[in-house]
């Protein structure tokens, strides 16, 4: 799999994770070993064992596997592996553009953008997807015909709280429940993970960028995506939630006409290449704003 960070940097990722889900998704005995993974049962009884102190042993493993930097986050100590997962970042490390035009991510993550048809389709690694069956709401789903998808994939090293990526009213929470598969792109070549995995929407009324949908979607042996508020007056860059252990992925639909994307974010998502943003940083601009 490759990315490239902004900087136009490309990196190949590859290694023990690749392998693992290549024999779980890959091969019928591992597919026959998935059924009962990805079940919520286990994920909530991984989850149990993942908060409690017992966990504590994870830690120091898992931050020297990915090779991740502490220093700009708040320091432990960590009750449980849980609470180091969610762990908050010191609020200068990730500044939030405050440019009323600009759209911004929501979290550290890695981005592909995608065209929403006039069908309500979008097309995740040769496999179309209807807006419809995602969010279960076909009237809700016609206002994004013609739109963009965007998707931010988290991977476990990525910082896992998100953020409101504008001012505006947002509606209360619309929860999904469904069976818990990898957010990884590999596992799409098997599953429609995007109908199957369990998700949360909500619409923010943007008066810059108009009705955005924000979907968090949970993954593999995630016990819980934990959002903050139900319907409320929310603000650009405040939390609005995060994830537990676990990759997993934030959606934005946004309806058509309502932003540009930055072009090496565009010129990535056409190249099948993903793009590492982080989170409150500009991804474009309303499409009403006067920037060239």
């Amino acid at each position: 799999m490759q990315y490239k960070h902004r900087d136009g940097t490309l990196v190949t990722v590859s290694g023990g994770q690749e392998r693992l889900l290549g024999l779980l998704y890959g091969t019928a005995p591992g597919r026959l070993l998935l059924k009962p993974l990805v079940r919520p049962g286990l994920s909530r009884l991984a989850g149990r064992f993942l908060s409690s102190p017992l966990s504590r042993c994870l830690i120091g493993p898992f931050i020297r596997a990915n090779g991740i930097d502490m220093t700009p986050y708040e320091p432990g100590p960590y009750d449980s592996y849980n609470a180091f997962f969610s762990r908050q970042i010191r609020p200068e490390a990730r500044p939030v553009d405050r440019e009323p035009g600009h759209l911004i991510a929501p979290c550290d993550s890695k981005l592909t953008v995608l065209p929403i048809t006039a069908e309500g389709r979008i097309s995740i690694k040769h496999t179309d997807y209807t807006v419809a069956s995602l969010l279960k709401n076909e009237a809700l789903a016609r206002t994004y015909l013609g739109g963009q998808a965007l998707i931010f994939r988290l991977s476990v090293d990525d910082y896992h709280r998100y953020c409101y990526v504008d001012d505006g009213e947002k509606t209360g929470q619309t929860v999904l429940p469904g069976v818990l598969h990898t957010v990884h792109p590999m596992a799409n070549d098997h599953y429609p993970i995007y109908k199957e995995n369990a998700r949360e929407y909500c619409v923010l009324q943007s008066p810059v960028f108009g009705p955005i949908l924000v979907m968090e979607v949970g993954a593999l042996l995630v016990g819980k995506i934990v959002n903050h508020h139900s319907a409320a007056r929310v603000y650009r860059g405040q939390e609005k939630g995060y994830f537990q252990f676990g990759g997993s992925t934030v959606v934005l639909l946004l309806p058509p006409g309502a932003a540009r994307l930055d072009g090496d974010i565009l010129e990535n998502s056409a190249a099948g290449l993903e793009t590492v943003v982080r989170c409150g940083e500009k991804i474009g601009v309303s499409a009403r704003s006067v920037e060239p």
